[in-house]
Parts: structure tokens; sequence; C-alpha cells
């Protein structure tokens, strides 16, 4: 369940109807509800796609991780490759 007061704030601050904001703040929140192994499992993934070897896809990674919103533990390349490859 979503704050009331947040969904108002958005939907004053950006003209949207309250149902739009709302469904924008459950997108929002779900997006960095996301845990670190599904993240990084998921960007692997992403990087892969493009061609990106591992090193540089795990250093990448580590850096975003350092970045999101609520921070994730510092990770070695080691702990990611754990992740990913079990």
């Amino acid at each position: 369940m979503t704050d009331d007061d947040l969904i108002h704030r958005i939907a004053a601050s950006t003209g949207l109807p309250a149902s739009v904001a709302a469904r924008v703040v459950d997108d929002v929140l779900a997006w960095y509800d996301e845990s670190v192994e599904a993240y990084v499992r998921r960007r692997h993934a992403e990087l892969q796609l493009y061609g990106t070897r591992n090193a540089e896809a795990f250093a990448r990674i580590a850096a975003e991780l350092r970045d999101r919103r609520v921070a994730a533990p510092e990770l070695s390349e080691r702990q990611l490759r754990r992740i990913v490859y079990g």
C-alpha cells in the first residue's frame, strides 16, 4: 500500500490523475525493491546481450550498485560472479 500523501504530491506536481500517479509511484517503488542478487543477474544478462565481456560487465555492475538510491553492500568481482553463476 502506497502513502497517499506521496501520491497526492506526485499528482499535484505533475498534473497526473491520482490513479496514474499511484501507478507511477508503485512502479518506482517496485524498481527499487529489486534485490541486489536480482539486479546483478538482470544487468549481467542485459550487458551480455550487447557483447560486454565479464570483466567489464562486473566492473560496470559494481559501479552501478554504488550509485543506487538505496546503496547495496560493496561486492567484489568474485561475489558478483557467485551471484550470476552460483
